[in-house]
């Protein structure tokens, strides 16, 4: 090859884990968006209610909960509206959930695109975030519905100035969600199994985190410990508190979560860059 060529792709032969190339991503940026528009568009698309299961879906959960975990259960929200409690740590929580449950299938759900053009592999997982933070807006718009006229009706909200920090909340779990999910992604090539314990893994997780219980209600030790280090925990308690004025606001609980994530996002990035030499010839 001369000097006068110019090449768009260049193949070369084997490269570093540590070159993932994310500069190839913005080339890219035109793919990404059409896999956004694809994701958000194709879930309800041949569905009667269309994007009204957004809005449907967490209040069915709300109630359901309220009806259980209040009503039957007689477990305290710390004064705040079962409905509104639940819905907080619901918004929150389904979005890391389903940042998690969609990346995690990006191999095993995108072989036949894999195998026949190149582009990012990178650009799946990250489209599937983005995705679902336009579902967060839709359902924060819910949310801020009812937060609004329990605000308005009752003297038991007390919003502060820790909701400017919600946008970092997001990032933390874009970050815990898209770092896990790209680990299992890599897993499931050779390990189909992880598909159903993801499921599992995901449920059993959330009883591990303040959804349907406040913090204030555990009172053993061991119990608590677990669910602090939950890095969901501090993420959902900031959220109510900065919303609601209950929970609690724990910077090193937060920083926790953060370097978490950072962590787990990095490992998360290698070991996808890794497998997505060779998974094709394994799924």
């Amino acid at each position: 090859m001369t000097e006068e060529e110019n090449w768009d792709i260049v193949i070369e032969p084997k490269r570093s884990i540590l070159d993932v190339r994310l500069g190839e991503i913005w080339k890219y940026k035109d793919l990404l968006l059409l896999f956004v528009w694809r994701d958000f568009v194709s879930v309800y698309k041949q569905t009667i209610l269309g994007p009204l299961w957004f809005f449907i879906q967490p209040i069915i959960t709300a109630v359901t909960f309220n009806l259980i975990f209040n009503n039957i259960a007689n477990i305290k929200t710390d004064g705040i509206p079962p409905i509104l409690f639940y819905m907080a740590g619901l918004t929150m929580w389904g979005y890391f959930a389903e940042c998690l449950n969609k990346t995690s299938g990006t191999f095993t759900g995108n072989q036949g695109l894999f195998g026949k053009v190149y582009f990012p592999r990178l650009i799946v997982p990250l489209s599937v975030v983005i995705t679902n933070l336009l579902k967060l807006g839709i359902q924060m718009l819910l949310f801020t519905s009812f937060w609004l006229y329990f605000y308005i009706t009752t003297d038991k909200i007390a919003p502060n100035f820790v909701i400017l920090i919600f946008p970092f909340l997001v990032l933390i779990m874009a970050s815990l969600g898209l770092g896990i999910g790209m680990l299992v992604s890599a897993l499931t090539t050779k390990y189909r199994d992880m598909t159903f314990l993801v499921g599992f893994g995901v449920s059993l997780l959330m009883y591990a985190s303040p959804i349907i219980y406040p913090i204030s209600e555990i009172k053993n030790p061991t119990i608590l410990m677990v669910i602090k280090a939950n890095p969901m925990t501090s993420i959902i308690e900031t959220f109510k508190h900065a919303f609601l004025g209950t929970g609690s606001l724990d910077l090193f609980g937060l920083l926790y979560s953060a370097a978490f994530a950072i962590v787990v996002l990095f490992i998360g990035i290698i070991v996808f860059n890794k497998v997505e030499k060779s998974f094709i010839d394994t799924v």
